[in-house]
């Protein structure tokens, strides 16, 4: 009888642990630079989402060779969140490449390779591939610069690669700056045809708070060019608090944030009506108080409500989360809720939403 008891107990436990785990999903497992110029670093980013009901450590990230560098998230992300895998090839042999990136993570399984190729050489002819944004006459490879994950102190950087199709010399500027962002051009001015590269540097103590800040950039397509939709550049920053000097002793008694749903899909409610609604409890799972410091919207379409921001251990309380269909517009990318937490584990919590 105690051996079956043994038996069935283990087996639950082996149950559990099937259930309550991270999952580890990639954007693309292969991402196909096309033509790139010799001796001209390039750079992948992989979106990565846990899919699964824990959260994913993204324990080390391995280049198969000394001419790709990586970055990636270090803090945890949570249930339904996105991390990313940055790689950096160095494009110093000519010819075609395929390479391969391992990533290491706390997920089934541990180990996962991601892949991108292209093809180096001395002069590119298209540009529709490596720069596939058009701007006036000006191509760039990137329509939004997003600062995940940053923390105090950190100043990341981000390149905007820009190509001249213009008969005239340009002179690549990026306009109405916040003064959290600085930006440098290499070259200042680019003749027909010619590339260039704006290095945009994000100074970490110029933000005022903790989580979202949010601004637009606009690239200046000639000289005395004006600000509009079509030359505008999002920019994005998260700016999360720091747990790295916590004991272990510490972090096993921290608060936990468990959430009831982290994906919402209002489209078929929003098919009939022109607002809907979902609610979503927030439960406190860990052993010390849990305070939400911060909730912000992505998107002037979404609202957003919080009964409590600090809840004592196992206690819960309600969001409820609102879309209005005739604020959404044409721009849906920021259809999404952030919460900046104490928990360690979790400091930035997203849910992301969906309203067709």
């Amino acid at each position: 009888m105690r051996r079956s008891f043994i038996t069935l107990y283990a087996l639950a436990a082996t149950a559990l642990t099937a259930v309550a785990q991270p999952r580890f999903t990639s954007n693309t497992e292969m991402y196909d630079f096309g033509q790139i110029e010799w001796k001209h670093p390039v750079t992948v980013q992989y979106s990565i989402t846990n899919s699964g009901n824990q959260p994913l450590v993204l324990t080390g990230v391995e280049p198969d060779c000394a001419c790709s560098v990586a970055r990636w998230t270090k803090t945890p992300i949570a249930p339904g969140a996105k991390g990313v895998v940055n790689v950096t090839f160095d494009a110093e042999a000519l010819g075609h490449f395929n390479k391969s990136v391992a990533i290491y993570s706390n997920a089934q399984p541990h180990l996962v390779y991601l892949k991108f190729n292209g093809e180096v050489v001395r002069e590119i002819k298209d540009f529709t591939k490596t720069h596939p944004y058009l701007i006036g006459q000006i191509r760039i490879d990137k329509n939004s610069l997003d600062f995940p994950d940053v923390q105090a102190g950190e100043k990341p950087v981000m390149h905007i690669g820009v190509v001249n199709l213009s008969d005239r010399p340009y002179e690549p500027v990026l306009m109405h700056l916040p003064p959290y962002l600085q930006t440098e051009v290499k070259p200042n001015v680019l003749q027909k045809g010619e590339k260039g590269v704006i290095t945009v540097t994000l100074d970490s103590e110029r933000l005022t708070d903790f989580g979202l800040t949010q601004a637009s950039v606009y690239l200046a397509r000639f000289a005395g060019d004006k600000v509009g939709d079509e030359n505008e550049i999002p920019v994005s920053a998260i700016l999360l608090p720091d747990f790295s000097g916590m004991t272990e002793t510490e972090k096993a008694n921290a608060p936990a944030i468990n959430l009831s749903i982290k994906d919402i899909d209002m489209s078929t409610v929003l098919a009939k009506k022109s607002k809907a609604r979902q609610d979503i409890i927030i439960t406190n799972t860990g052993c010390s108080p849990l305070q939400i410091s911060k909730l912000q919207v992505f998107h002037p379409a979404v609202g957003a409500s919080l009964k409590k921001s600090v809840l004592q251990p196992g206690e819960s309380t309600r969001l409820r989360v609102t879309v209005a269909k005739r604020n959404i517009g044409k721009k849906r990318r920021h259809l999404r809720l952030l919460m900046i937490t104490n928990d360690p584990m979790q400091p930035k919590v997203e849910i992301n939403i969906k309203a067709k």
